[in-house]
């Protein structure tokens, strides 16, 4: 082939590859749209590939990715995409760079039958050698189902777009006249998707800004943006809790429509990345219910992997403990919270705002979770028994004479009491609503060269 033969190839073959969809979203992803694609000529016979691949930069951190192509054979997975996007897993293995998968494919190729089996298990294998090494980020924007929703549900976050599909079955095999099976909305309600997106642009940004917030690996730390203070508000709410410590609109929630009596996901505290736990007393009388121990468990864990500080603001009347929790096992739940919190090595501050009742302050404040720093608010409760019941025990030769709201004032007052607490070290300090902000932020910068030696094993193994 002469060269100008050569060089009017190429231009078709750039000219074609403009079209494609998944490079589009590729341009959206990656900073001013620019990126370095990888194998950029690979084919399924005489086909294109049904994946692109590519690095470049987001919000100024280098980042692999791949973008599956519906409009090509149906995105289908087969051997050649299937060697495209383990590539990319090893190059960020090698490099610490994250990793963001965009999937749009009904499924793998049936005629390449077993090696399309052995295709998915590589990739399983590859996403969980790197999990806790790089942070990893699923863009469903179009079909993810089968052996393809196990890959994109290994990434740390999972984001959809409104109209996507994730599931291992979809509505039709599993015969849902409602066509309920894998969408955005239950994918929301069961936890499997982190954010729903209503479009997909919206969804890629939602995804950037989860990055900006992320360090490139577990041996780096996540930049520091500009300082924008916090704006307190005076509410009772989680949304107020959250207001008392975080940045200015920096707060990303992560899976709120799953476990939704508390609030996790990522912020900023005077422009530093934390990750932020709070319970909400409005939702089932303040207590903490299975489903949302199991998302700040993951949370918890999620952070430590990546050495993000988790500060908790904490106001809990403790666990469901009614006998539909009790036969779904929620003690798995709270175990599997309490371990998450015991185990992780990240700096630990927990503020109590309101109440902190029996097992919330065990799991999420005491000794068990080993805090490094406990806050409290003046106005906080802390108690090993909810306080009417302790009430009824401590004050029972007084119930007849005077009421029961006068003896559980004095039981806060007095036994449960902040004060109480800090005089006995269950807590550091007590301040004030309006310095939170600035108190975590000093805590924070005390523990920043935070290291721990932790004994000589595998892993530990989390309840089921």
């Amino acid at each position: 082939m002469s060269f100008e033969n050569g060089k009017t190839r190429l231009e078709n073959e750039l000219a074609s590859a403009k079209e494609s969809v998944a490079r589009t979203r590729l341009q959206s992803l990656f900073d001013s749209g620019v990126f370095a694609e990888l194998d950029r000529f690979a084919k399924n016979g005489d086909n294109p590939c049904e994946v692109v691949t590519a690095f470049g930069t987001v919000s100024g951190t280098g980042v692999y990715a791949f973008s599956q192509d519906s409009s090509i054979l149906s995105g289908a997975m087969g051997r050649v995409q299937a060697a495209k996007i383990k590539r990319v897993y090893e190059l960020a293995a090698k490099t610490g760079a994250p990793v963001v998968g965009i999937y749009d494919s009904k499924g793998a190729h049936m005629d390449e039958g077993m090696d399309a089996l052995g295709a998915y298990g590589e990739l399983i294998l590859a996403s969980s050698n790197i999990s806790g090494v790089v942070p990893q980020i699923s863009l469903v924007l179009g079909s993810c189902i089968g052996s393809a929703a196990i890959l994109a549900d290994l990434a740390d976050v999972v984001v959809m777009s409104k109209t996507a599909e994730l599931c291992v079955s979809s509505a039709f095999i599993v015969g849902d006249k409602d066509k309920l099976v894998g969408t955005a909305e239950i994918a929301a309600k069961n936890g499997t998707a982190s954010i729903v997106a209503v479009t997909e642009q919206e969804a890629i940004e939602k995804a950037v800004a989860v990055m900006s917030l992320l360090p490139a690996n577990n041996l780096s730390t996540a930049f520091t943006a500009d300082y924008v203070p916090a704006v307190p508000t005076d509410g009772n709410g989680v949304d107020d809790l959250i207001s008392a410590i975080a940045d200015d609109k920096s707060f990303i929630e992560l899976g709120r429509e799953y476990g939704s009596c508390s609030k996790v996901g990522l912020a900023r505290i005077e422009g530093n990345s934390v990750g932020v736990v709070a319970t909400d007393s409005n939702k089932n009388e303040g207590k903490l219910c299975g489903n949302a121990a199991d998302k700040i468990a993951r949370f918890v864990r999620f952070c430590d992997a990546f050495s993000i500080p988790v500060v908790t603001m904490l106001d809990c009347a403790g666990f469901m403990g009614n006998k539909d929790a009790e036969l779904n096992g929620e003690v798995k739940a709270i175990a599997k919270l309490t371990h998450a919190y015991a185990e992780a090595t990240t700096p630990k501050i927990t503020v109590i705002a309101g109440q902190a009742i029996g097992a919330a302050y065990i799991a999420m404040a005491g000794r068990a979770c080993n805090a490094d720093v406990v806050f409290a608010w003046p106005n906080a409760v802390v108690s090993s028994l909810e306080t009417m019941t302790a009430v009824q025990l401590m004050y029972k030769d007084r119930l007849g004479q005077e009421s029961r709201e006068s003896l559980e004032s004095e039981y806060i007052n007095t036994v449960a009491s902040p004060f109480t607490a800090a005089s006995t070290g269950l807590i550091d300090d007590i301040i004030l609503r309006e310095e939170t902000a600035d108190r975590v932020s000093e805590a924070l910068t005390m523990m920043e060269s935070k290291r721990v030696s932790t004994m000589n094993k595998k892993h530990s193994n989390i309840p089921l």
